[in-house]
């Protein structure tokens, strides 16, 4: 499981269902002639359908390309979404979210010279996002770049304090470099934040990012010795996770599945060789 969590955050626009886009564009449905057979002053339904789509505004066509492309990423066909995402960088090539959004799918793809191309095609285009140095920074450690991608974080973060993920995932780098020390602290730091945003004042927190959170400074102390601290984290993580709600995201299912590996290592170290948990 790669430990990196948090690995992308997307613009999702719309969350409505996503709608069909005519298969003909706006101009030639416009350009196509009429039949002279049709009764004066009426329209039969396709000729209806025609004009509705030929009176869409371009903003309101690349919304529906939009909601496409988020429902072929619900479907998993990720190749199709690219080409709807690609088709809006085509009409737009000043389309921030696209670049994003691509980038996105081609690092899902394992395609990381291309993600990284299109995250800093959507930089050069609006430098102050925060969510977009995230991904990258995930990109650059994908690709074996991890001081680049320490240095992304922390551009993330100088943007946006409250950007937990981009804190998590900058704790689980400094973890991949030996640097526990510096892990251990900004899952600290990543715990303060969550408690502010969710406006709790306990440290118990049953919310699904915490147990995320718990779980990467767990496996922080487990690698470092401290394993009284490891445990007590492993079992604050399988609490939160637990109590967030049956509407667990996959990527938490998963990592609730490896912390009770991880726990079990440390509880049970003679049956290493045998422990096993099926996804």
């Amino acid at each position: 499981m790669n430990p990196r969590t948090f690995k992308g955050q997307q613009d999702k626009g719309s969350q409505n269902n996503a709608a069909s886009f005519p298969r003909s564009s706006a101009s030639s449905i416009a350009a196509q002639p009429k039949h002279n057979h049709q009764p004066s002053g009426k329209q039969t339904a396709p000729d209806r359908s025609s004009a509705r789509a030929a009176s869409l505004s371009l903003a309101e066509q690349d919304a529906l390309l939009r909601q496409k492309a988020l429902y072929e990423i619900k479907q998993g066909n990720y190749a199709s979404a690219i080409d709807l995402f690609s088709l809006l960088i085509e009409r737009n090539p000043l389309n921030v979210t696209a670049y994003n959004n691509r980038g996105l799918l081609y690092f899902q793809n394992g395609q990381f010279s291309y993600a990284l191309s299109d995250y800093n095609n959507a930089l050069q285009l609006n430098p102050k996002l925060a969510k977009i140095y995230n991904n990258r920074a995930n990109c650059y450690a994908s690709m074996g770049r991890p001081m680049e991608a320490l240095f992304d974080y922390e551009t993330a973060l100088d943007l946006n304090p409250a950007n937990t993920h981009a804190r998590i995932n900058q704790g689980i780098t400094f973890r991949e470099l030996d640097m526990y020390d510096h892990a251990i602290e900004t899952f600290d730091l990543a715990l303060q934040f969550d408690q502010m945003l969710s406006g709790s004042n306990t440290a118990e927190l049953s919310t699904s990012i915490a147990g995320h959170i718990y779980a990467q400074r767990g496996r922080t102390s487990h690698l470092a010795g401290d394993w009284n601290y490891a445990v007590a984290d492993y079992r604050r993580a399988l609490l939160a996770l637990s109590a967030s709600n049956t509407a667990l995201l996959d990527v938490s299912k998963r990592l609730r599945v490896q912390v009770k590996q991880w726990l079990g290592e440390l509880l049970n170290p003679e049956t290493d060789a045998d422990f096993e948990f099926k996804v």
